[in-house]
């Protein structure tokens, strides 16, 4: 089903072209730290990046953004039935592929998938669906606040065992996120906010990875050379990157010192390279990105289109300023990666999918 010929909201799509381009450039330039360590490691990062991510993320958004996003709410419960049973095949032995103690990718044909990536944009569109089709009853403890314990439970099952915490604790935040702004009381709100709190607690005393990056961020200088390394390394970058910083392509750290150039220490990359005022606006589009994507969602008449974009906004604003705040060290380090910019052709392939989800929704306002 094709989408009306109004045009797309103009604003969101220059932001949204702005940290594709951005966040394309960002990521080459850290990835000449990957060439040089692992040349091997390199090609098949630039393949996924370029050709699922970047390519093949491009046409998705494109083709997205014509469609009329009703055939969303359509597929949403087969959407997500797929993203559990991918994320059920990613943990058997000989289908999913293990790297550094996870085991969160399928790879086919040479492109690994991660369907963590795959599950957040089931969850964000099936929750819309639900909720928006209950209406006023999502205040009721029956058709509210257990379907939405069921979905996170779904999701909490399949990510631990991957383990994959960081993507785990997005789609909780989103979905509470999304939980109120469909009209679900508060108290049920702070039921969920409470047990996510215990399990975090849960998990902080049990997982020893989880423990540590807790212990560092209270104690930052208590294992500078082991579980702190990371966030000391990368606040070096960044504070090297003075007002302007070294240039594109300059950047030091990345090659010896940072771990992760591509990945979860990009920013930091970006600190150094682009300096403070390139930072700036780095944070100042996705700000303008948030903006804009929720004066979209308000603006839309369709309770299912509005829930939609205001998931996948707040999923995508919320990992950004998780995986920044992370590199500058005001909150417990984790592997959240930055969207448009850290390796990943999965994730880059659903963002863009995402944004023309987003523009489509903006194409149809008024339906």
């Amino acid at each position: 089903m094709k989408a009306s010929r109004a045009k797309v909201d103009k604003s969101f799509l220059i932001i949204s072209i702005a940290l594709i381009v951005l966040g394309f450039a960002i990521f080459n330039s850290a990835s000449l730290a990957l060439l040089a360590k692992e040349s091997s490691n390199y090609s098949r990062v630039a393949l996924s990046q370029t050709v699922l991510g970047l390519f093949m993320g491009t046409l998705a958004l494109i083709v997205a953004s014509r469609l009329d996003y009703k055939i969303w709410r359509k597929s949403a419960f087969y959407f997500f039935i797929v993203a559990i049973i991918l994320n059920i095949l990613v943990l058997i032995p000989g289908i999913g592929s293990e790297h550094a103690g996870a085991q969160r990718w399928i790879i086919l044909g040479g492109i690994s998938l991660q369907t963590s990536e795959i599950l957040k944009i089931a969850f964000i569109i099936y929750f819309a669906a639900w909720a928006s089709g209950v209406k006023d009853k999502i205040k009721t403890f029956r058709l509210g606040l257990l379907p939405l314990i069921i979905l996170l439970s779904i999701s909490s099952i399949l990510l631990l065992q991957q383990p994959d915490t960081d993507n785990l604790l997005l789609i909780i935040f989103t979905g509470m996120s999304m939980f109120m702004v469909a009209g679900g009381r508060w108290k049920h709100f702070f039921l969920i906010a409470l047990a996510g709190l215990i399990g975090v607690i849960i998990l902080a005393s049990t997982t020893s990875y989880i423990r540590a990056r807790v212990n560092t961020f209270f104690n930052p200088q208590a294992d500078a050379q082991g579980a702190s390394y990371q966030v000391q390394q990368s606040l070096i970058a960044v504070g090297s990157g003075g007002l302007w910083g070294r240039g594109f392509g300059q950047s030091v750290q990345k090659f010896t010192y940072l771990p992760e150039p591509v990945g979860d220490s990009v920013f930091a990359v970006a600190a150094e390279e682009f300096g403070f005022v390139g930072s700036v606006v780095l944070l100042l589009l996705f700000v303008l990105f948030c903006t804009r994507g929720l004066k979209i969602a308000s603006e839309a008449s369709n309770p299912f289109a509005r829930l939609m974009v205001v998931g996948i906004v707040i999923m995508i604003v919320f990992q950004a300023f998780v995986n920044i705040g992370a590199m500058l060290g005001v909150i417990p380090m984790s592997g959240i990666t930055l969207p448009f910019v850290s390796q990943g052709g999965t994730s880059l392939f659903i963002t863009l999918l995402e944004v023309g989800i987003v523009l489509s929704v903006s194409r149809n306002r008024g339906s």
